[in-house]
């Protein structure tokens, strides 16, 4: 519930949040996703919402790296 919570208020990633508790991305998934539905499903809906989001912006912020490793190699 601690990581459901991290990921809501602060907008965060899966391997961001992996990174903050010092867990794998496969368990900080499993626990918001499968384990959390059974504790508590409305907390579970809140965080899916956040990972659809990060999910569905993930290729803009992988663009936006690429670029500006680019514009630093110069």
């Amino acid at each position: 519930m601690e990581i459901a919570k991290y990921i809501i208020d602060n907008n965060a990633t899966v391997r961001q949040t992996a990174k903050k508790f010092g867990i794998s991305k496969s368990t900080v998934h499993k626990d918001v996703t499968e384990r959390l539905q059974q504790i508590n499903p409305s907390l579970a809906t809140e965080t899916r919402k956040v990972l659809d989001v990060n999910k569905s912006e993930r290729h803009i912020r992988g663009g936006l790296a690429t670029r500006e490793k680019y514009l630093h190699k110069i």
